[in-house]
């Protein structure tokens, strides 16, 4: 079954509209989808190496304006959704720590999780929510996520067969070390 679904994104992958699919899935893990766009850069670089600037150029774009939009739910919806909760448990001064610790460090925290496979959604949100400055998140976003998927598009587009080989013979393999990743980046995430 796995090898089925391997064989179907490879070939959504190889399609005329896989870009555009490429770029929403970007934006939406940037600010609310949980499926890294990993999941289809890598299929469509495999099928199309001599594409793979390209893909990379439109997972970063749409990672970045995804991000903006994280941004903006951080930032217009805190207020709404989690201000409330803050005050019925007495957080205010908590979270005014969060905020200061954040401005000082933020910026470090984005180029960090920014290439980490730690959801980047939860950088943009809690970004907006600490009202960091937008446009050096912007600017730490662009080279955070462009670093990022340029470097998967190189490594995919020099390695590119037998990387494609060793993910057919192992696939089990590889998505179990893919899986073990999302799991680590999160326990990460929650020790930091």
């Amino acid at each position: 079954m796995l090898q089925r679904l391997y064989r179907r994104v490879l070939a959504l992958a190889a399609s005329a509209n896989a870009p555009w699919w490429l770029a929403a899935v970007a934006f939406a893990e940037s600010s609310f989808f949980p499926i890294p766009p990993d999941a289809l850069l890598v299929p469509m670089a495999l099928a199309r190496p001599q594409r793979a600037w390209r893909l990379a150029a439109i997972c970063t774009a749409a990672s970045v304006v995804g991000g903006a939009f994280g941004y903006l739910i951080g930032y217009a919806l805190f207020d709404q959704l989690a201000r409330p909760l803050l005050d019925a448990y007495g957080y205010q001064a908590a979270f005014a720590r969060f905020q200061a610790t954040y401005a000082q460090y933020g910026l470090w925290v984005i180029l960090v999780k920014g290439l980490t496979p730690i959801p980047y959604k939860i950088v943009t949100i809690a970004s907006g929510a600490a009202r960091f400055n937008f446009w050096l998140f912007m600017a730490a976003s662009l080279v955070t996520r462009g670093l990022r998927f340029f470097l998967l598009a190189a490594l995919l587009r020099r390695f590119g067969a037998p990387v494609r080989d060793f993910i057919e013979r192992r696939l089990t393999l590889v998505t179990s070390a893919v899986a073990a990743g999302i799991v680590g980046g999160f326990l990460v995430l929650r020790f930091l």
